[in-house]
């Protein structure tokens, strides 16, 4: 893949005017938290199909798994065709309003991917179907207070066996649409009370529902950036888990524990940042030209000076770089070959901070306006900014690329 098709393009045309008529006239009620962006995403859904073509893939998928069959010789995981509209619908919103593709992204890309792999049948049954249509939100709550890159080694949160059921004790921070969520995916430490060190003990992954006795879901946090998207503190205070919360229903790790799940949704949203960088990109750089162009100084406009010109130069080599980062990973998506953590990490690492650079230099170039609200690069910087801490703070990804390359 080289560049998008006429098919992406189009899409791609049809989510701008989608942006133009229902997110863009609200960004400043979703920016302050006043309006919550899970209608924008139920309408985006509805608009484009997206709800639909979901519910029936779903319903295909669940048939496969009620009525197994044996894999022919040589068959291949099949594509969606879908990856390439995702990236497309991500990267536009992303450049208008992060937050909106945050609580979208967590919900489907974290939430619902970890039910699907890791659920039983009838636990997919139960929740995935008002999931995929966005009708239901969920959260993925892996981070906690004192352990924000060490999410594994460091979680404190634990369940405890009570006869056939689980108690749940902790609590997670900084968790995606966790004042909101219907659904919440949570990663807790089983305590056997032996003497195993609280970071080898088991990871086991749970389900829980909105309204369980002992769940206290707190207001949203103000942040510096991303406020269109909803984040919070989940605690649990002796919340009581049947076995049929138990993702998988089974404590068996012979096939992996929890932290093989969280690995996996680790690489598919750090990949996902690269997305949401490019549109941040390429909003930054359409901003930027239109602005030069027009702004004049010394009676002529700033596009004439050089300065102003290596700057725009420079974002261009960003735009290209992290939309061939991108390609690439969409190309391994439908080959059936996903990319590595160490993979993952670098683009997160590479498209974060080309974002962040990206949106810097759009403040400036744009001068006291840039620090205005009202032009917009203002909050495009905010969120690139969070994007160098989110998925994983990118002193974190040198680590993984770094031991990848060591072994």
């Amino acid at each position: 893949m080289i560049e998008w098709s006429e098919a992406d393009l189009a899409i791609r045309d049809a989510v701008r005017d989608f942006i133009e008529k229902e997110i863009r006239p609200h960004v400043d009620e979703l920016e302050t938290g006043a309006m919550p962006p899970y209608d924008i995403v139920r309408k985006l859904f509805a608009a484009f199909g997206m709800d639909a073509m979901a519910a029936d893939a779903l319903k295909k998928q669940l048939d496969r798994e009620r009525e197994p069959h044996e894999p022919r010789s040589g068959e291949e995981p099949q594509s969606t065709g879908m990856e390439s509209m995702a990236a497309i619908v991500v990267s536009e919103i992303a450049g208008v309003s992060l937050g909106v593709v945050a609580a979208v992204g967590v919900s489907l890309g974290l939430g619902v991917s970890t039910i699907a792999a890791k659920g039983t049948l009838a636990q997919k049954e139960r929740w995935l179907p008002k999931l995929v249509t966005f009708e239901h939100v969920a959260a993925w709550a892996i981070t906690e207070p004192e352990s924000g890159s060490d999410a594994l080694g460091g979680m404190r949160t634990t369940v405890r066996r009570d006869g056939e059921d689980y108690i749940l004790k902790g609590r997670k921070t900084f968790i995606t649409n966790g004042p909101d969520a219907d659904v919440i995916v949570v990663y807790a430490k089983l305590d056997e009370g032996d003497d195993l060190p609280m970071r080898d003990k088991k990871v086991l992954t749970f389900v829980l529902e909105k309204g369980m006795e002992g769940l206290i879901q707190s207001k949203a946090f103000k942040k510096m950036g991303m406020m269109s998207s909803p984040t919070g503190e989940l605690t649990f205070d002796g919340v009581r888990l049947t076995k049929d919360h138990l993702l998988g229903e089974t404590e068996d790790t012979s096939k992996g524990d929890g932290r093989d799940s969280a690995r996996s949704s680790f690489t598919a949203e750090r990949m996902g940042v690269a997305i949401l960088s490019l549109g941040i990109i390429n909003e930054c750089l359409r901003l930027c030209v239109d602005y030069a162009k027009s702004r004049e100084l010394w009676g002529k406009p700033i596009s004439d000076f050089q300065l102003i010109q290596l700057k725009l130069a420079k974002m261009e080599v960003a735009r290209i770089n992290v939309q061939n980062m991108v390609f690439s990973s969409l190309e391994h998506a439908r080959a059936g070959k996903p990319l590595t953590l160490t993979e993952a990490s670098a683009m997160k690492w590479y498209s974060s901070e080309a974002a962040t650079e990206v949106a810097m230099d759009a403040v400036q170039l744009f001068g006291g306006n840039g620090y205005m609200a009202e032009y917009r690069v203002e909050q495009l910087a905010r969120d690139a900014k969070s994007l160098m801490i989110y998925a994983g703070s990118n002193e974190i990804q040198i680590t993984h690329v770094a031991k990848g390359l060591l072994g």
